[in-house]
């Protein structure tokens, strides 16, 4: 499980073991990501990487953990309205409060499947669930809705039948127009059962300075995936399909920043790093 660091921090007990298919000289997202959030997960050239795009845009590591607040705000939200499972892609590196953790604290029998297709998520998650036959990791594209869906794994946990949550946070923004990001999200929800939730974000370069957003373009342009910024109405495309969720008491159905869904003071939480990521809640009908 990572440490919880400041980025910078350097990880005095050494780089991470290196799986095979992985190249520690090129940057990964599961690993920027990793470092954004003060993890241990990563390798000099993920953090020379990221320390480029925060010099740049300092509220990077702000997003990173608002982002990860509403995931995890999300995924508690559906448990206790009962969702029993959650298919969690582009799951990333192991951190705290992982979603198989935040779940389980509000219902024990609630199943769990982690995709992700970055080997490293593979071998850190595994060390999480050796203890568990209710939460699995799974190494797959998400760009292969078929595939995920077909894996064994992902039978054995994901009961047809049953709504799901689908959990897609921070991850959509690596998928080209050319693949059809949108008509990505919408395989996985005509697979899943009526009742299941939609849960997604995505960063945006609406507010965001043109010099910043160059230079990120540009670090993952070199990475294992590139980067793709989207504007706020289309964003909102992902949500074409599903019913919105109202993001807190006294807002309107829609999209918001990551840092105002499900917060008990949304003006409190409008942070400059929340305002680089929308995000949306959908129950699919």
């Amino acid at each position: 499980m990572s440490v919880n660091t400041k980025p910078g921090d350097e990880d005095v007990a050494g780089d991470p073991p290196v799986p095979p298919g992985v190249d520690p000289t090129i940057p990964s997202p599961a690993r920027l990501y990793d470092y954004y959030l003060g993890g241990t997960h990563n390798f000099p050239a993920d953090r020379a990487a990221a320390k480029r795009i925060i010099a740049a845009m300092p509220d990077l590591p702000d997003a990173a953990w608002a982002n990860r607040s509403f995931h995890q705000r999300a995924a508690r939200w559906l448990a206790e309205r009962g969702i029993r499972q959650f298919l969690d892609i582009g799951s990333g590196l192991p951190t705290a409060g992982n979603t198989h953790e935040v779940v389980r604290a509000v219902a024990a029998d609630a199943r769990v499947v982690y995709v992700d297709n970055d080997p490293m998520v593979a071998l850190f998650s595994a060390g999480l669930l050796t203890d568990t036959t209710t939460a699995a990791i799974v190494t797959a594209d998400l760009r292969d809705p078929s595939a995920v869906l077909g894996h064994p794994d992902v039978r054995a946990l994901i009961k047809d039948g049953e709504p799901t949550a689908l959990l897609m946070t921070a991850v959509m923004h690596f998928v080209a127009p050319a693949s059809d990001p949108w008509g990505i999200v919408d395989q996985y929800l005509a697979a899943l059962a009526p009742g299941s939730y939609l849960v997604l974000s995505h960063i945006t370069a609406d507010r965001l300075p043109p010099r910043g957003v160059e230079e990120g373009l540009d670090v993952y342009s070199r990475a294992t995936e590139n980067i793709y910024v989207r504007s706020r109405d289309e964003v909102g495309r992902f949500f074409e399909h599903v019913e919105m969720v109202p993001p807190h008491d006294g807002a309107p159905p829609g999209i918001c920043y990551v840092g105002e869904w499900g917060a008990e003071a949304p003006d409190l939480a409008d942070s400059d790093g929340s305002r680089m990521i929308y995000c949306g809640v959908g129950r699919r009908p």
